[in-house]
């Protein structure tokens, strides 16, 4: 096992990883902008150095400072978080030219499944279902409009690498199809370095349900379950949940099992999420891409499974085998998380960063909170405006949302503007309360809300 580790991330992600690491005796090394210099994961590292100013690109995207950070320390490996260099397999690269293990899948594996089209065409090869489209990259007006009309409008525009809705275009004709596809290889190309489009048949009401996957570097790999990750606003994740409400046991083994076969194919280790689609109204799943890291909504995982994630891509990075096979991993009741952020949904979500004078975080049977804020904590302006996850696990979906509601009305924040509020009109919705929702829900939502 290892004695010291870096995090390469700040905020509450930093402060997961610490707490797991300090759980299993091992060191913690925490890197630091200048803005974050008060930030929680800070105080709580073994030791703290600062790499750089205020922007990414000087701090938390800048491998030379992180990896000069991580020899200063001595440390045994870097976990990477979630964001910033988490899936960037150059970085990876360069933690093992160092002799220092990224705890993460292998370089591998993380260009394999990180690339949309490549994962695409290795998911056809193991059935697992994909969406109509391209086969490989897009590389032509013609070429978009020839697959356009075979598979039939609307068709969606993705950029190959990268997420986040960046680099994506829909189109509904042939001329929306042709400046959509210019703009998603333009937005591609500036976000993520790499102007490389395909095409897909745009399902126009779906749900996001995504599978957690584990492997280790034995060749084992189960699942954690699925969760439902539909209630979103601009391809951003609002609320997740678990299990998935509209799922029979019969379609919860097969989406698991494809994603299971897609991540073994890819010989994949460590944690990772195999994302799907699902066409609403013929209940029909289809390949999104894999995200290979941590993700954010981990936590609904790890209550409903009661397996600690972040422990286990420790323990797979040191080269321990999983401990438990698929029989043996159960779920139990429903969780639901919801992503509080420093932001003005009365303005259109406009950021609001500043110095919080009240942070009273909710309590209680089955409340759960990762966050890295306190009080007189300073949200600084220059990050993503995430401040806390609020995890809610009871006996049944809807003593989950009332127990949601609940902490949410316990939560105090002042004086910034937050999205706490909108999260507790959503657990009063009816269409949430049904589960009767889709990927663009809150947007239609929103849409017909006056301010």
């Amino acid at each position: 096992m290892f004695s010291r580790i870096l995090i390469a991330n700040r905020g509450e992600v930093a402060v997961r990883i610490i707490r797991a690491a300090r759980e299993m005796g091992i060191e913690t090394v925490a890197v630091y902008s200048t803005a974050d210099a008060t930030s929680m994961h800070v105080r709580l590292a073994d030791r703290a150095i600062c790499i750089g100013k205020a922007p990414s690109a000087d701090s938390y995207l800048n491998i030379s400072r992180i990896i000069s950070a991580a020899e200063i320390a001595n440390v045994d490996a870097i976990h990477p978080g979630y964001g910033f260099l988490a899936e960037n397999a150059h970085f990876a690269e360069v933690c093992a030219s160092c002799n220092i293990k990224f705890i993460g899948p292998s370089v591998e594996a993380m260009k394999l499944l990180g690339n949309k089209v490549a994962c695409k065409q290795l998911a056809i090869k193991q059935k697992v279902p994909t969406s109509p489209g391209s086969k490989g990259k897009i590389e032509s007006d013609e070429q978009a409009l020839k697959v356009a009309r075979e598979i039939g409008y609307p068709v969606i525009v993705k950029a190959a690498s990268g997420g986040g809705g960046r680099g994506m275009r829909i189109a509904h004709n042939d001329i929306a199809l042709q400046s959509g596809y210019r703009q998603a290889m333009a937005e591609a190309d500036a976000a993520f370095g790499d102007p490389t489009v395909y095409i897909e048949k745009f399902i126009e009401k779906a749900r996001h349900v995504e599978v957690q996957i584990l492997g280790d570097e034995h060749g084992n790999v189960v699942h954690l379950f699925e969760r439902d990750c539909s209630m979103q606003r601009r391809h951003q994740k609002l609320i997740e949940e678990a299990p998935c409400p509209v799922l029979n046991e019969d379609e919860r083994k097969t989406l698991c099992a494809s994603a299971v076969r897609l991540c073994k194919a890819a010989g994949y280790c460590s944690a990772g999420t195999v994302e799907f689609l699902m066409d609403a109204k013929k209940k029909k799943f289809y390949l999104m891409e894999v995200n290979t890291r941590l993700q954010v909504e981990h936590p609904v995982t790890e209550m409903l499974t009661g397996i600690d994630i972040v422990k286990m891509q420790i323990k797979i990075a040191a080269g321990e085998k999983l401990p438990f096979n698929q029989r043996q991993i159960k779920h139990k009741g429903h969780v639901i998380e919801v992503r509080i952020n420093a932001e003005d949904p009365k303005r259109n979500f406009a950021p609001s960063p500043g110095t919080l004078t009240q942070f009273d975080p909710p309590g209680g049977p089955g409340v759960r909170m990762d966050t890295h804020c306190y009080g007189s904590y300073t949200v600084p302006p220059n990050y993503d405006s995430m401040i806390a996850k609020l995890i809610v696990h009871k006996d049944t979906r809807e003593e989950a949302i009332l127990g949601m509601r609940r902490a949410l009305r316990e939560f105090q924040i002042s004086p910034i503007k937050t999205t706490i509020d909108l999260h507790a009109d959503l657990m009063l919705n009816g269409n949430f309360r049904r589960s009767d929702i889709d990927i663009h829900f809150v947007e239609r939502l929103l849409e017909r809300k006056p301010g």
